[in-house]
């Protein structure tokens, strides 16, 4: 019996695939396994109650038309559903269904042309808005490479992208890790990637999403006792990109159907993207099973752009607002604003702004009165070279001698406290603290930074310099 199910379900399948496109077939057909046939009824297993209801909805008719040629005009078709029991029972449960109005189909269709099934995808669960549409990819095609400027800064990151974009899911950057400070591109190259391979690769699926929003259809999902749609939705995605990961923190339930769909997506050959203002060292409340995932492709880093990177940047957002202004404003404007990008291209869309309206010319004067009142009120990122600098001058030494391997007391305390500092007052991973003052390792400031809380509170004097370089780096 099983033989025969499997002759007659591999020739309808024979007939099937050359009348769908290939996606839609390798997603809605491949996962069926024939069980059995009982005269002229084939029973089929699907993977879950949606599979079936899709299979039902949008291809009961070519299912139909390949049965009859195989069993005659009496065919009939028995699905059965088997899957494992949403709350951990590894016993899994069958329900067998029988497809929806069998008969009707007349024997002179078995023939008749049916290129006319689409691949495509539909949420579901409940979204709102996007309920029974089909799923875009939402990703912003603004955000592309060709405005993702290259500098030392971001080159690491932004040639993973781009090897990933040529070949996703077929690099050793699987998944691609893209970690950094506020407004350093991370989303930016993370949807020009996205677009990239849906302008390659049309036929693949990409996804963009929030681990926010992940995290709510998550729980919609459980409420509505979908969650194995949930999950099924999400592992026939080719190209998952999944941004500010670090929201998963805490969210043991998310973390762990992640977890499942990340695992089988990688098993897949699919390709996962993820971002994050953290390096996967640094993550807090994120379960280690996890991390270790996130370790398995390449970790690349966003940093502050240097001068020459922000000038760039500069002259990009000009040239394609069709806006001209002079190369010393330019390089005005990107000395004075080393933040992040964001509020580099914050600035200039605010000097322009300002001429617009105010009918004056773009010139050095207006420039420093603009940057002025915009780093007057923007919270400002120090750098870790000047949080050195002024740790080195208030205890009157060279940063170099801060930078030491030295042992001595009042230079370890002083190192430690800029590795503190650069912790609290920038975006920057522990590796990458650590690499900057004196090429230690990210346990190194870590456990400086607990040294620092811990004399804080048992050392008077210790708390003063605290409080002192506090003040300094506050201002």
């Amino acid at each position: 019996m099983e033989a025969n199910a499997n002759n007659i379900w591999s020739n309808c399948l024979i007939f099937i695939k050359d009348n769908i496109q290939s996606q839609a077939y390798k997603t809605w057909f491949e996962p069926i396994v024939p069980v059995k046939i009982f005269e002229n009824s084939l029973s089929i297993q699907v993977p879950s109650k949606f599979f079936y209801e899709w299979l039902e909805e949008h291809y009961v008719k070519i299912l139909k038309i390949a049965l009859i040629k195989e069993l005659g005009k009496d065919a009939r078709l028995v699905y059965v559903i088997k899957m494992e029991n949403t709350f951990g029972n590894k016993t899994p449960f069958t329900e067998s269904i029988p497809s929806s109005n069998q008969v009707g189909i007349n024997p002179q269709d078995v023939d008749a042309p049916l290129k006319t099934y689409s691949n495509e995808l539909k949420n579901p669960f409940v979204i709102p808005g996007i309920r029974n549409l089909q799923i875009e990819s939402q990703l912003n095609p603004n955000y592309n490479f060709e405005n993702f400027l290259e500098g030392d800064s971001n080159r690491l990151a932004r040639s993973a992208g781009l090897a990933v974009s040529n070949k996703p899911g077929g690099t050793s950057f699987n998944p691609l890790m893209v970690f950094g400070g506020v407004g350093l591109g991370k989303t930016h190259l993370a949807h020009a990637i996205g677009v990239d391979i849906k302008e390659k690769y049309p036929e693949k699926t990409v996804l963009y999403i929030s681990a926010e929003k992940f995290t709510q259809q998550y729980i919609e999902s459980v409420k509505k006792n979908t969650r194995n749609d949930f999950i099924h939705f999400y592992q026939i995605i080719d190209v998952l990109i999944i941004d500010d990961v670090q929201f998963l923190s805490g969210k043991s339930g998310t973390q762990d159907v992640f977890f499942h769909i990340f695992n089988h997506l990688h098993q897949n050959g699919k390709q996962v993207i993820i971002t994050s203002d953290k390096a996967p060292v640094d993550m807090q409340d994120i379960e280690q099973r996890l991390l270790s995932r996130f370790k398995w492709g390449l970790s690349a880093e966003l940093q502050l752009p240097d001068l020459e990177t922000r000038i760039s940047i500069l002259k990009n957002k000009l040239y394609r607002d069709g806006v001209t202004i002079g190369e010393n404003i330019i390089e005005f404007v990107a000395k004075n604003i080393k933040t992040n990008v964001r509020e580099l291209e914050g600035a200039i869309i605010s000097l322009i702004a300002q001429s617009s309206f105010n009918r004056v010319e773009i010139d050095l004067e207006l420039a420093k009165e603009i940057v002025n009142k915009f780093v007057k009120n923007t919270k400002r990122e120090v750098s870790i070279d000047y949080i050195q600098k002024v740790v080195s001058e208030y205890f009157q030494m060279d940063i170099s001698t801060l930078q030491s391997k030295t042992r001595k007391r009042h230079i370890v305390q002083a190192r430690q406290l800029a590795m503190y500092f650069a912790k609290k007052f920038t975006k920057a991973s522990l590796a990458s603290i650590g690499s900057q003052i004196g090429k230690r390792d990210h346990a190194t400031v870590l456990h400086a930074c607990k040294t620092v809380d811990n004399l804080s509170f048992t050392d008077k004097q210790f708390r003063k310099y605290v409080e002192d370089l506090n003040q300094k780096l506050s201002i």
